[in-house]
């Protein structure tokens, strides 16, 4: 996170200064995103839009493309690749979400002479096989990794880590985590894989989380894959009576569980910090481009940030300015 601060400081000092670049070399960046009423991917944009200032600054531009469904999503993210390309750009932002259907058109722009920066989904090995300079994002695993370990220094012995899209390699890598980081403390920790038809409903959710915890009593930590499914298990961690003994955790966040942590209700939550990886993300494709550096950090990891009562208000403030 220190790191991850400290490379956006020195790229918006070096904005002041980096006034050289005219429009023919100038960076003419898309990146690809989420739905508009999707809240992760606004606050994605925040970070787009503070990166544009230093991009247009120099002389250059960023368009972001944005899904308009997730219905038929694969092709959809391949057509804004496609799109991209046909536009002229000279830099691609692109988050690796299906390997399968994006390589082959994101090896496209690389060969048609676009830079490109993964971010948010694909990791740093994807990006070297793929020829994108760097990866901006979270290591779904390296996060869990550090829940496991805030449960164990927090003195929590057992912890179930609640998977409501068991198979999805990215949360499985987020409970693996859990599991090893708390283990590697002296602790204890399972996964709880509920069916696929749980997800999306809160109410199953939550009750498949107060029968676990009436059937073992010796649960004493409890963290879900998403902010969504913590609002579930506070339901389901009320239900059960089980309040002051079992610490409730997350991935991501939402305004209920920062909330619930400002109460004391909730323990924390991981936050991948969505508007370094956007502002990080460009600034850095555009410095490559209109400058020719070379950042040697790969990847740019911008989590874990773990969110609990020490650092709830700094979070909330940054909420009010649309960067968390």
């Amino acid at each position: 996170m220190k790191r991850a601060k400290g490379i956006a400081a020195v790229l918006l000092a070096a904005s002041a200064i980096m006034m050289g670049a005219g429009p023919a070399d100038a960076a003419n960046i898309a990146v690809v995103g989420g739905k508009n009423d999707d809240a992760f991917w606004n606050i994605i944009k925040k970070g787009l839009d503070d990166a544009r200032l230093v991009v247009q600054a120099n002389g250059g531009s960023v368009n972001y493309l944005r899904l308009q469904t997730y219905d038929n999503f694969a092709p959809d993210v391949v057509q804004l690749i496609r799109t991209a390309i046909s536009q002229g750009v000279n830099g691609l932002v692109i988050p690796n979400w299906v390997p399968e259907a994006e390589d082959p058109a994101i090896q496209d722009a690389i060969k048609a002479g676009v830079t490109v920066i993964l971010m948010n989904a694909g990791g740093q090995d994807k990006a070297v096989k793929l020829g994108a300079i760097n990866y901006v994002g979270t290591d779904e695993y390296i996060a869990g990794k550090a829940g496991g370990e805030y449960f164990a220094k927090h003195g929590k012995k057992n912890v179930l880590c609640v998977n409501t899209i068991p198979g999805a390699a990215n949360l499985e890598a987020r409970c693996k985590g859990v599991i090893d980081g708390i283990t590697k403390q002296g602790g204890a920790a399972k996964q709880l894989p509920l069916p696929a038809t749980s997800f999306g409903d809160p109410t199953a959710v939550a009750e498949a989380i107060k029968a676990t915890l009436l059937q073992d009593a010796n649960i004493d930590g409890l963290i879900t894959i998403g902010a969504g499914d913590a609002d579930s298990a506070a339901i389901g961690i009320t239900q059960a009576g089980k309040t002051q003994s079992v610490m409730l955790g997350t991935f991501d966040l939402n305004q209920s569980g920062l909330d619930r942590i400002k109460g004391h209700t909730q323990g924390f939550a991981i936050d991948q910090q969505p508007y370094l990886q956007s502002f990080l993300a460009v600034t850095l494709l555009a410095s490559a481009i209109d400058f020719g550096t070379d950042l040697p950090t790969a990847p740019v990891l911008t989590g874990p940030s773990i969110v609990d009562a020490s650092t709830i208000n700094a979070t909330l403030a940054g909420v009010k300015k649309g960067a968390r």
